[in-house]
């Protein structure tokens, strides 16, 4: 295990969450202290591994247009639906992280969309704003993940940069397990540039098939 600056548990309750589509689990909500980035990161402990296996974990960025507003540029809020059921089946945790736009913030992000109607891909907008491409640093989720007792789990991303920094941070992550495909006519480009530009693990032909080249 990394030295990691030890955070602790802050506070704990119980929240009945609700989805548009009708969807229903109970959660549990944990705060922390000393996370070393100072934000209000969260985690959502769900349901309960099975004795002898490892939680399933996700680390989700927030996105406030897509969790809340439920905009089809990106297919962050079907991917935080999606796993909240998967790790409330299995047991384990969503950690949602408050790291808006890649870790740019919400202005910013808003920005880079404007760069990308104008023919940039989502990374390229990034960095002709003079911003990184991502800015995520995932010591905080680590942090949290110690302070829950966890040390070993199976990651749900498609983002192979998540699982590299979490072992790096001293967390056995196992298996990483792909979340589903999200397409919507206004996405497929913001797709296809996260396979092409960090390897993320997305089904390029069938996005290909959808008309980007």
């Amino acid at each position: 295990m990394s030295d990691l600056p030890a955070a602790t548990q802050r506070s704990r309750v119980r929240v009945p969450l609700r989805f548009g589509d009708g969807y229903r689990v109970d959660a549990e909500l944990v705060t922390f202290h000393g996370l070393v980035d100072g934000q209000e990161h969260l985690a959502v402990v769900l349901g309960d591994p099975a004795p002898g296996t490892v939680p399933l974990v996700r680390l989700h960025s927030e996105c406030l247009t897509g969790d809340v507003f439920g905009s089809a540029r990106c297919d962050c809020g079907p991917q935080l639906r999606e796993a909240v059921e998967r790790i409330a089946e299995r047991g384990g945790v969503l950690l949602y992280l408050r790291q808006e736009g890649r870790g740019i913030g919400l202005y910013n992000k808003l920005d880079a969309y404007a760069l990308q109607d104008q023919g940039l891909d989502t990374y390229a907008a990034n960095t002709a704003l003079g911003l990184p491409e991502d800015a995520r640093d995932y010591t905080a989720a680590a942090q949290m993940l110690q302070a829950l007792g966890i040390a070993e789990l199976d990651l749900l991303s498609n983002n192979p940069d998540k699982a590299g920094q979490l072992r790096d941070l001293g967390i056995d992550v196992g298996t990483r397990v792909p979340t589903g495909v999200f397409t919507t006519a206004h996405n497929v480009r913001y797709l296809r540039a996260k396979v092409l530009q960090t390897q993320h693990t997305l089904p390029l032909g069938e996005l290909s098939e959808l008309g980007v080249g």
